[in-house]
């Protein structure tokens, strides 16, 4: 471990976990996530940010776009930020995949789906549908990814592709995922004091305002629940005292079940979706750089073959 780690997790046990458990309003938590992100995350020098629409079949998702310097020709990094499906933005985790568009060489774009509670479920997920649609047929094939609630997100897209019959992606990753809105898993009880960001008091809240009446055990909501027979390569990652270290592993173990080759990362005492900090935490780093490996081995690119 760093020595940066323990001071950072100190920080955020003092900081955010109790800015997180007593933050009511969703436009309070968009606007200090916004601030945080401008003065905490930075992305490569030299990185070209560029917001654009995604269209299919007259729906719409705004994007943006974080295109680090020397990409070239092959999959795009189609990612979904994380925030409970409350919070969070394309700009929240551009500079995360800035710097991990400039690791693998690839663009990087970012949908904004709709939140909620303005937009409840299944807004996000035809979004993300919408959104994917829209740039299935790019010509060096698309590796979706997301975080957190984003995490889950991306993989009930996968699902959803897989259920729908739709052209595959080339594979799917995902930092701390939520895969679970009925919230069964024991880490959730087990790691409630151990987990410096997440206060578990919250999430069966987060869980409502998203889902306001809806089945929790809809693979949409919950991919734990969905079908992959077929599904492309799938990579997880998640911190040991996580709340929703279960949501990981029981992800893996379904994915293995169903046939799809999965990697599966379980790193001590990391904070939830530590790679949001990378250029401060040399684990965050070390955790980008072997997804841009995993990415880079998922297709033969032009420039190396």
């Amino acid at each position: 471990m760093s020595l940066i780690c323990p001071v950072l997790n100190l920080w955020l046990r003092i900081t955010e976990k109790p800015h997180l458990a007593h933050t009511a309003a969703p436009v309070d938590l968009r606007k200090s996530f916004e601030r945080k992100a401008r003065l905490f995350f930075r992305a490569p020098r030299g990185t070209v940010f560029r917001e654009d629409v995604l269209v299919h079949e007259g729906k719409e998702v705004p994007v943006q776009w974080a295109i680090a310097p020397g990409t070239a020709a092959g999959p795009v990094l189609l990612y979904f930020h994380g925030g409970g499906y409350v919070f969070g933005s394309s700009k929240t985790h551009r500079a995360m995949l800035a710097r991990l568009s400039a690791l693998c060489g690839l663009p990087a774009c970012l949908p904004d789906y709709r939140l909620a509670p303005e937009h409840v479920f299944p807004a996000a997920v035809e979004d993300a549908l919408t959104a994917y649609r829209a740039i299935a047929d790019h010509p060096g094939g698309v590796i979706l990814g997301g975080d957190s609630a984003g995490g889950g997100l991306a993989l009930a897209l996968l699902g959803e592709i897989t259920r729908l019959g739709l052209a595959r992606p080339l594979g799917c990753f995902a930092f701390s995922p939520l895969t679970d809105l009925t919230f069964s898993g024991e880490s959730l009880v087990q790691n409630a004091k151990a987990d410096v960001v997440l206060p578990a008091s919250r999430a069966p809240e987060m869980g409502r305002r998203y889902l306001a009446g809806a089945d929790a055990d809809d693979p949409r909501a919950s991919p734990l629940n969905a079908d992959f027979k077929g599904a492309p390569p799938v990579w997880l990652a998640v911190g040991s005292t996580e709340i929703l270290l279960d949501d990981t592993r029981r992800m893996a173990a379904r994915l293995d079940a169903d046939g799809v080759a999965v990697d599966c990362r379980v790193e001590h005492d990391l904070p939830h979706v530590w790679p949001l900090f990378q250029g401060l935490l040399p684990e965050a780093m070390v955790t980008l750089r072997q997804v841009a490996g995993w990415i880079k081995a998922l297709s033969s690119r032009p420039d190396e073959s």
